[in-house]
């Protein structure tokens, strides 16, 4: 679905929120253009396969500020949608804030920590967010294995808000002025359900014989009295929601530990069970995966072509 095609986004930020954010809105139809310091984005450098995966088919602009300012003023006069991911304060300083962009632009600025509180100048990234947040008091000191604030409370956050004064747009013709905070956004994640995150016996990761993981998450009753049929432990059905979920755990791992992770997907083949696999990476991208359709463009690759464009 090309729902955005002929929609200019431009694209300020640096690191993940602001190119996960972007690259959704290209997977959408539209046209991306990342306007880059010399160097580049920083993820170019430290995290290679992020960035080439997230930035497939965008435009890549060389910028630098305050001397082009120019050339950043004038891309912010074409685009529909602009995305930048400073501390507050630092767009307006450097002559690209909301108040240089169209009234018809969607301007949306991607933040620690929102706007007028405490910690609004706080220099955090991902971990930081979902620290204060609260995701971390039943896990840590293990990290959490996705960015949760820099994916979904950040950049899915934008696309959401986004997408919505896109839709408004249409009916007023007027843009708007978006603020998204990481850190409140990772807030809202939080369960509300304690099953999901203390080691409820329905909802967990077993191993196996062979030393995989299966993962069980037959949270409704008719789901986990199927899986203790399938295991041959009938019985257990009615415990699935006990005060002594440790107990009850135990008595599942040791029937998980009987049998390799293949032969219990071929059990639950089938079954509407909530059973699967912890894969691999490789057996992931093998699954879900594909090659990027489009080349990943190089530094500053689109910089003479928008300058001849806008007749700078």
């Amino acid at each position: 679905m090309q729902a955005l095609g002929g929609t200019l986004v431009v694209d300020f930020t640096r690191y993940l929120p602001g190119a996960f954010a972007s690259s959704e809105l290209r997977r959408l139809g539209a046209r991306v253009v990342r306007v880059e310091q010399t160097g580049g984005d920083p993820m170019r450098e430290t995290a290679r396969d992020w960035h080439d995966a997230l930035n497939v088919g965008k435009e890549s602009v060389v910028c630098d500020l305050p001397a082009d300012l120019p050339l950043a003023q004038a891309l912010l006069a074409r685009a529909d949608v602009v995305l930048e991911s400073f501390r507050p304060g630092v767009a307006e300083r450097l002559g690209i804030g909301p108040g240089e962009a169209p009234a018809r632009t969607v301007y949306c600025s991607i933040t620690g920590f929102g706007l007028g509180g405490e910690h609004e100048q706080r220099a955090a990234h991902d971990l930081n967010c979902v620290g204060f947040a609260g995701l971390l008091e039943t896990t840590a000191p293990a990290l959490p294995p996705v960015q949760a604030a820099d994916l979904a409370a950040g950049a899915l956050g934008a696309v959401t808000e986004v997408l919505g004064a896109l839709l408004a747009r249409e009916r007023t013709g007027e843009g708007a002025r978006i603020v998204i905070s990481m850190t409140h956004g990772a807030y809202r994640l939080l369960p509300g359900a304690p099953v999901l995150t203390e080691g409820f016996a329905c909802y967990s990761i077993y191993d196996c014989a062979d030393g995989r993981r299966l993962t069980v998450a037959a949270l409704e009753p008719r789901f986990f009295a199927r899986l203790c049929e399938l295991i041959g432990r009938p019985e257990l059905a009615g415990r699935q929601y006990d005060a002594d979920q440790p107990a009850l755990r135990a008595e599942l791992a040791d029937v998980f530990a009987t049998r390799s992770l293949e032969d219990w997907l071929h059990v639950f083949g089938g079954e509407d069970v909530c059973v699967g696999p912890v894969a691999t990476r490789a057996e992931a991208a093998r699954a879900f995966g594909g090659p990027p359709a489009e080349p990943v463009p190089g530094l500053g690759a689109h910089t003479a072509a928008w300058r001849e464009e806008l007749g700078l």
